[in-house]
């Protein structure tokens, strides 16, 4: 085997470099390799958008990998409303107790269906509204379409008004009819008020 001797003195020079320099191209590298750990935990990051909280029974927060909110209203149905504001939560007025303990059974169980599977949803936005809200239909990672289930449940109600817009017409459709049928939920209170005359009052 040969050894070699390195003299220093004999080296090139870019081996001989300031120390500072050498420092700076360290860091310059660890910097580099920093950032490429960034680009590739947005590769591989949880798919879907990232629930931040459940509003009511029809629309969620977003909330993306900057920290930016967005509200997302659920495409195809209205759900029963929840109360806001201090005075209707007080309120004893019959109307407004009907119809926000069947907003928080519609809100609750969209809370336990999002957190089967990690706060996150898919959306298929099919518009916008007035307010900048998204409009679409939801579905969790496993495919459960969130429409789907609150109108079989009978804890909303096709938006008629708006069902043109909606991919899954005959899905929502469906699974309305067959809440009706059994009398689940709101189909069996003859006292409820359907959201959008509910908030005409």
């Amino acid at each position: 085997m040969i050894m070699w001797s390195l003299d220093r003195a004999k080296l090139p020079n870019w081996w001989n470099m300031n120390k500072f320099v050498k420092q700076g191209l360290i860091w310059l590298n660890a910097a580099t390799i920093a950032v490429s750990l960034m680009a590739c935990n947005g590769l591989f990051s949880p798919p879907g958008d990232l629930v931040e909280r459940v509003s009511d029974g029809d629309t969620l927060v977003l909330k993306n990998a900057d920290g930016k909110k967005s509200t997302v209203r659920f495409a195809c149905i209205d759900a029963p409303e929840i109360p806001h504001s201090r005075s209707e939560k007080q309120s004893k007025i019959n109307r407004d107790v009907n119809q926000f303990a069947w907003g928080m059974k519609a809100k609750t169980r969209i809370e336990e269906l999002i957190k089967r599977t990690d706060n996150r949803v898919n959306l298929n936005v099919t518009d916008s509204d007035r307010y900048g809200r998204k409009i679409a239909e939801v579905r969790l990672k496993d495919g459960t379409f969130l429409q789907q289930v609150l109108l079989e449940d009978g804890l909303a109600k096709v938006y008629r008004s708006y069902l043109n817009k909606c991919p899954s017409k005959d899905i929502v459709q469906q699974a309305e009819a067959k809440a009706q049928q059994q009398k689940l939920g709101i189909w069996s209170d003859r006292k409820f008020i359907d959201p959008w005359d509910y908030r005409k009052k």
